[in-house]
């Protein structure tokens, strides 16, 4: 179960660090004023996404084992309030988020992943607990592409292979399907 547990962790850690870097590459996209732009009234810009992705990741990977995951300090609603203008504030959020997610993580041992933790006093194994940060990570991650697509149209860059290009990308990898029967 180790080597599995092991691997489960350093996997995670594999898929996040991609996700950062596939939404940093959104990012790289954008204006400074791009961050703020909004589809609708309801909806969120980039930069509350980022203040509630920093918020939940404080929250959840703070003292990890030691500690509720929704803690005492938490302040949800102002993560949604879109009250930081400059860029540069917004990504040291986003980096200070991401070293909690990180921190967290390779700390972790395979022998953990059973442990028992609490998000709003509710146990949860570290594995189930994992699961829950990774599904909401990247559910506010696709938000944060889409929303960058969004906002540059036309002059936007895909983030993955283009569209009518799989059979030219997987070429290059050296990869041809076989065809059934």
């Amino acid at each position: 179960m180790s080597d599995f547990a092991r691997h489960y962790l350093e996997a995670t850690l594999v898929l996040l660090r991609g996700q950062k870097r596939l939404a940093e590459r959104a990012f790289a996209q954008l204006e400074p004023a791009d961050f703020h732009l909004t589809i609708d009234a309801e909806a969120n810009s980039i930069a509350v996404l980022i203040k509630h992705m920093w918020g939940n990741m404080r929250s959840r990977w703070g003292a990890f084992l030691e500690s509720d995951g929704e803690k005492l300090d938490r302040h949800r609603d102002a993560e949604f309030v879109d009250d930081i203008e400059a860029l540069e504030p917004l990504m040291e959020l986003w980096e200070e988020g991401w070293g909690y997610v990180f921190t967290a993580l390779e700390m972790l041992s395979p022998e953990d992943l059973l442990s028992t933790v609490t998000i709003r006093g509710k146990p949860h194994t570290v594995l189930e607990a994992i699961q829950r940060q990774v599904s909401h990570y990247a559910y506010h991650l696709g938000q944060i592409v889409m929303l960058a697509k969004h906002i540059r149209g036309e002059s936007w860059r895909t983030l993955s292979i283009p569209r009518g290009r799989s059979q030219a990308f997987n070429e290059s990898l050296g990869y041809r399907r076989e065809e059934n029967g």
